[in-house]
């Protein structure tokens, strides 16, 4: 038997080290070309001011120093409280990790900062949300401090010497807290409640996207490139259901890995190349998933069925992984795709040098691309309410996005992140109010013969609000949402300039408040409101019947589309009556109102942000809906009829 021949040739070395899940896609180095465009990227970047100066790092610096400091303060005061022996109070520690965009490093100027506050394991949450919350607003350089402990991730805000700081909380299981604790290692998950693994996993995420980057000053520039771009374009907002700072730096990051001697200006054309190109809901990670056994929830499609409808799967690389844009809807992806198709055909003339990257950031007119509107307006009695109840009110927003977009009428929900604050016309001395827009792209094809209502969506959103702010004990007189329909011609709205823009020279007829909901929770008064509706402005149109599939004649209050938003319940304790509504009583002449057919323009903060009545459109909607259902009717009893067979006489033999 012969024996095996060694082979002389070099072993096959070990597979080549890369970053991501795949190899890289090029390593070409860059041309003096890219040089160039990032040279060109820079200061477009230092003209729009996105770089914070050094006293102003100096002084973030500071601050995070005095907030772990108070930190450590209070976990000894805290040790004294539980009877903890000294020689593990004096050991007990503590320490402040920031994490976002601070800790990558790309926070511009007035910027907040994202901090992680971790405690020995004898505290309790609530202890952090108590007795630290009220030792914080005990500090002098504390301004507008407020817990949300009902969040998904609970979190205190407020406002140190000037800078906004988010607090969160997490406590490993050991009695103390070292200053070289690694809270990358899993084992601290180990145990721990969902809450805190939340918590712990918002700096773990972003130390590891740090790590997952071949080169980070690239991705740093890069990142504050595509920060800047998103926040133009507004689509930089997790909680209204765009993507938030973590999703945007994990799909740059992923840029980084394929392309690792890119520059920066190369990484932002191939970001939005790549991104025109995906094929979503297919997910974006920056590495392979691991499984720690730990029996926490994590995201796979393969295995959660309620995964698979996830449109846009940007996953964390840390354990347990979860999709940072769960909050995407139908009309925000469609938005964020249209953007990506903007700045791909932007990109691709930057490289032909037929445009610059001042093109890029340019801010787009919502007003000018859609004919529809919905107002959302908030107020409170006082400033220090308004700004729990705008937290309720924003965070919820994305309810009354997937509420219109459900409806057979809108094909998309646009909203606009920047919103007007200002005095509240109930209360001007100490009233705030705040408005958000959101613009509608309203389907009048498909269903052209349907009289179009958004009452439902929008009523359901402002139950629901009332109904979470009674539920958490937050609702206080004085506190009011509602959501008013307006067409263009009768808007006006505070551009990012701070001036006033309308959009057209003749105001349409409807006014707001003859299209808004609002909806006041039992604890608004206690005595019985008079919930008698107004009679109809046009009797002559209101008592009409109508042919099936005949309009009716358009009013001061229908629009040139056909949308008929006729949403004005009554303020009354008790919620919208399901009874059928009385005939009409017929009025004469002198008795009808005049309507006035050129009124004055109206200013955003002139609106009304309640109803003290309610409007006259609902009568004259639900009378055609009756109408309607009767003709309805009517057909289906002469078609029984058609299909009954003819009865002939039968006679005994």
């Amino acid at each position: 038997m012969s024996r095996p021949i060694k082979s002389k040739t070099a072993p096959i070395p070990a597979t080549q080290h890369w970053y991501g899940m795949c190899p890289p896609i090029s390593e070409a180095l860059p041309a003096e070309e890219d040089l160039i465009r990032t040279k060109q990227l820079i200061d477009i970047l230092k003209s729009c001011d996105v770089f914070a100066d050094d006293p102003e790092l100096q002084h973030r610096e500071k601050v995070v120093k005095q907030l772990e400091s108070l930190f450590r303060e209070w976990l000894t005061e805290m040790c004294e409280e539980l009877n903890i022996p000294d020689y593990a109070t004096e050991k007990v520690g503590g320490k402040i990790f920031t994490f976002g965009f601070y800790l990558l490093g790309v926070d511009s100027k007035g910027a907040d900062i994202d901090a992680l506050c971790v405690g020995p394991g004898f505290l309790k949450r609530n202890h952090f949300f108590t007795s630290f919350f009220e030792k914080l607003r005990a500090q002098k350089e504390v301004k507008d401090i407020r817990a949300v402990e009902d969040a998904f991730v609970p979190v205190i805000k407020m406002s140190y010497d000037g800078i906004e700081i988010d607090l969160l909380f997490a406590r490993v299981h050991r009695k103390c807290v070292p200053d070289d604790i690694n809270l990358l290692n899993s084992i601290w998950l180990k145990d721990a409640d969902v809450k805190c693994v939340r918590s712990l996993n918002s700096y773990r995420v972003t130390e590891e996207i740090l790590r997952s980057v071949p080169n980070v000053d690239n991705f740093k520039l890069a990142l504050r490139a595509v920060k800047l771009w998103a926040k133009r374009r507004n689509i930089y907002s997790n909680v209204l259901g765009f993507l938030g700072g973590v999703s945007w730096a994990i799909l740059v990051a992923r840029i980084c890995q394929v392309y690792p001697n890119a520059t920066a200006s190369t990484v932002i054309i191939k970001f939005f190349k790549v991104y025109n190109m995906w094929v979503w809901p297919v997910p974006i990670e920056l590495k392979s998933p691991e499984n720690c056994c730990f029996d926490l929830p994590v995201w796979d499609s393969r295995i959660n069925p309620s995964d698979r409808s996830h449109l846009m799967p940007i996953i964390t690389p840390t354990y347990p992984q979860q999709n940072t844009a769960f909050n995407v809807s139908r009309s925000t992806f469609a938005v964020m795709m249209e953007e990506i198709q903007r700045g791909y055909a932007i990109t691709e003339d930057i490289q032909k040098k037929k445009a610059d990257w001042s093109k890029l950031f340019e801010t787009p007119d919502l007003l000018q691309k859609y004919q529809h509107f919905v107002l959302l307006h908030a107020s409170s009695a006082t400033e220090k309410q308004h700004l729990e109840w705008v937290g309720l009110v924003e965070s919820n927003i994305r309810l009354l996005l997937g509420n219109l977009e459900r409806s057979i009428h809108v094909n998309l929900a646009h909203i606009n992140l920047q919103s007007f604050s200002g005095p509240s016309k109930l209360n001007a001395k100490e009233g705030k109010s705040t408005k958000w827009l959101i613009g509608l792209a309203v389907n009048t094809e498909e269903y052209k013969n349907l009289k179009k209502d958004l009452t439902t969506p929008l009523m359901c959103f402002t139950e629901t609000v009332y109904s979470l702010a009674e539920s958490c004990k937050m609702y206080k007189e004085g506190m009011t949402v509602s959501a008013t329909y307006l067409a263009k011609d009768n808007l006006w709205w505070q551009m990012p300039g701070g001036q006033y823009k309308r959009e057209s020279a003749s105001v349409a007829h409807c006014s707001a408040a003859q299209a808004s909901t609002s909806i006041q929770p039992a604890a608004t008064s206690s005595t019985t409101r008079d919930t008698k509706r107004a009679r109809s402005p046009h009797p002559e149109t209101s008592s009409k019947r109508f042919r099936s599939g005949e309009e009716p004649p358009k009013g001061p209050c229908s629009e040139s589309s056909g949308v008929s938003l006729s949403v004005s319940p009554s303020q009354s304790v008790s919620r919208p009556s399901t009874k059928r509504p009385r005939a009409p009583e017929p009025e004469t002449t002198s008795k009808r109102v005049k309507i006035d057919l050129n009124p004055p323009p109206v200013e955003l903060s002139d609106l009304p942000p309640v109803l003290t009545r309610p409007a006259a459109a609902v009568k004259r909607a639900i009378r055609i809906q009756l109408v309607r259902y009767a003709h309805r009717l009517r057909n289906r009893n002469l078609s029984l009829k058609c299909l009954k067979p003819r009865s002939t006489s039968y006679s005994p033999p």
